[in-house]
């Protein structure tokens, strides 16, 4: 590819494409960095250039504008110790660790200088957010370049970030440079870091990272210099040079994503795997200091689930692309590092010491957030849920398959938690600041499961046949442009033919619970009239089953008036019949059956469990000795 088509193919990538769904008027933020820094491995420090371009794509003038300083989290007394040590259920990783460090392990992002367009330009540091005083304004349409001298210390590891992790790694080099805040409708998101979610503008990275040339670094990137540094980036044919000295440079370049991790350690092993027809893979991680690390009698297995990895990876991938959209990268990594699992948008950090299944689980759950933290980019801070819920919904079907586990629906294990989370009477809203909820259990709830249990639960509304060609099809339309949740129901709406705003409103923005059951069956002539509660504050449509003792099967199928329109028959081989429609304001529905009670079995709401109904206790009726 030329020069000139190159950066064509850039600059198309950031003009918003037409799409059906696509919100009127819409616009965001570019942004191109390119970074050179040196890292001292004795000390943990390293000093940092970074040139930013930024481009104001918005209506507005920027009057200011703000830099997230993540490292300064990681000091006592800062936001993320206090929340840390402060709430109910902390995170077993922090705790009141970040508390109890010294000088020496500590993490902090100094800024020693920054112009604007070649001015030096005054800033205003509290804790992870500084605030740039702008020489001059930057209009709509204009370009303005950022030029910064920085220093840093890598914390101990805490929360995605640090060195010296507990299996061993050296370095995990995430959130490690100051980095501009996203500006979107709604303004500057100049949200302080207390440990969870993230939100930024779409761009290129390009960086240059000088270190000791005893050190492996691996990337969420594309290595741009393999014959200077080897070490497995290399192809059969390519002679490698190192230049000489005590460091060497790894050149790592990214196109249109909004962040880039790396790593670094002594002791990595690499390997690589091709999916074919996608993204060539690249796995990290040690091998003879996992003796040093694990127990002794667990050191062989360890080794043998990372040799394993590679195809199950391949296997994902090829699951994804198929059912969820094209992955869009020309490679993705898997890194040993970080304190669990940390997606970033071309590869991953997880911890490396686990049993197959944990491993491959926690690989596939970060490799999926490719999909959705990585390429749509949805507002993390305000609407986690769509990232975080729907990564654990397609997660349930990738591990079903790869691991022919043979279930028939591996998402209805997740209700359990909503139930006990409900039961318990702390559940709190899914669209709220991922800041401010009450406790780490009803942020998990909210974002993870409630949000895996929204798209599922969505395939009981519309049939889960039309839900994969929404999901799809939301993937295609609005890949690097940042949806939100109505952007998705919109889709959703369009594909189905069925209004859903209400849907949206009853599950994501309240805490309003289902709860149906069958109040009654009375004979009524020939016939059987069945008395139907709405007990819970969300109306649902149902789908009510009935087995008659000949061993016949009716599926009633009762939409709501609201939604003005249906689902189709998602079981052909079953007759269904269409009930009238139920107006939600009436707490009770009466439906005729043209069959005696007596030649009635069993009745059950909603057979195929995906409605979250709290209490499944009064939704099957059987008949006497049955």
């Amino acid at each position: 590819m030329t020069g000139a088509a190159a950066l064509f193919l850039c600059l198309s990538l950031f003009v918003p494409q037409p799409a059906d769904a696509q919100r009127a008027g819409y616009w965001q933020q570019e942004v191109e960095y390119v970074m050179e820094i040196d890292m001292d491995v004795e000390t943990n420090r390293f000093t940092g250039f970074q040139e930013l371009t930024y481009h104001n794509n918005s209506p507005d003038t920027l009057n200011r504008v703000f830099y997230h300083l993540f490292f300064n989290a990681f000091q006592p007394n800062s936001m993320m110790d206090k929340r840390s040590r402060t709430i109910a259920d902390p995170d077993s990783r922090v705790r009141d660790r970040i508390y109890h460090y010294d000088e020496t392990e500590i993490g902090y992002q100094k800024i020693d200088r920054l112009k604007q367009n070649g001015t030096e330009v005054d800033f205003t540091v509290k804790g992870t957010i500084m605030e740039v005083h702008l020489h001059e304004p930057i209009a709509p349409g204009e370009k303005v370049v950022f030029e910064m001298d920085f220093n840093a210390q890598v914390p101990l590891q805490t929360r995605r970030s640090g060195r010296d992790n507990a299996e061993g790694i050296r370095f995990s080099m995430a959130q490690w440079y100051p980095k501009i805040a996203a500006y979107d409708e709604m303004g500057w998101h100049a949200n302080p870091y207390i440990g969870r979610e993230f939100y930024a503008p779409f761009g290129t990275f390009d960086i240059k990272i000088h270190i000791d040339r005893s050190y492996v670094v691996a990337s969420g990137s594309i290595l741009q210099n393999p014959e200077e540094v080897g070490y497995g980036y290399e192809t059969p044919d390519m002679q490698v040079q190192r230049p000489n000295g005590d460091k060497l440079t790894w050149h790592f370049r990214a196109e249109n994503v909004h962040d880039v991790m790396w790593a670094a350690d002594p002791d990595y092993t690499h390997v690589t795997a091709q999916v074919p027809g996608g993204p060539l893979l690249r796995f990290f991680y040690q091998t003879d200091p996992v003796a040093q690390n694990a127990p002794e009698e667990r050191q062989g297995q360890l080794l043998a689930n990372w040799e394993a990895l590679p195809e199950y990876t391949i296997n994902a991938f090829q699951y994804m692309n198929e059912h969820y959209g094209e992955y869009p990268y020309d490679e993705y990594i898997v890194i040993q590092g970080g304190d669990g699992g940390m997606e970033y948008t071309m590869g991953t950090l997880i911890t490396g010491n686990r049993n197959l299944r944990s491993l491959v689980g926690v690989t596939v759950h970060e490799l999926i957030h490719a999909w959705y933290e990585g390429v749509l980019a949805n507002n993390e801070v305000y609407d986690q849920w769509i990232d975080e819920g729907f990564t654990v919904y397609a997660s349930a079907f990738v591990m079903n398959h790869i691991f022919e586990d043979g279930v028939d629906d591996p998402m209805l294990p997740r209700y359990n938690s909503y139930y006990q989370v409900v039961n318990a009477g702390i559940e709190e809203p899914m669209h709220k600041h991922s800041d401010h909820y009450i406790t780490n259990t009803a942020y998990g709830m909210a974002s993870y499961t409630k949000g895996a249990i929204f798209l599922h639960q969505l395939g009981y509304i519309i049939g889960d046949d039309v839900l994969q060609r929404v999901l799809l099809q939301f993937y295609n339309e609005w890949k690097f442009k940042h949806p939100n949740g109505q952007d998705f129901i919109r889709i959703a709406e369009r594909e189905s033919g069925i209004d859903l705003k209400w849907y949206y409103e009853y599950w994501v923005t309240t805490t309003k619970t289902i709860d149906y059951g069958i109040s009654d069956i009375a004979d009524n002539g020939s016939g059987t009239l069945v008395t139907l509660e709405r007990i819970g504050h969300m109306p649902m449509p149902i789908d009510l089953e009935v087995e008659f003792t000949d061993g016949s099967v009716v599926h009633y199928y009762i939409p709501m008036r609201i939604m003005w329109g249906q689902k189709e028959n998602e079981f052909s081989g079953i007759e269904r019949v269409v009930s009238d429609d139920w107006p939600w304001v009436f707490p009770e529905y009466e439906l005729s059956i043209d069959r005696p009670k007596s030649e009635i079995k069993r009745i059950e709401i909603d057979p195929t469990r995906r409605m979250a109904d709290i209490d499944r206790d009064n939704n099957v009726w059987e008949h006497p000795g049955s």
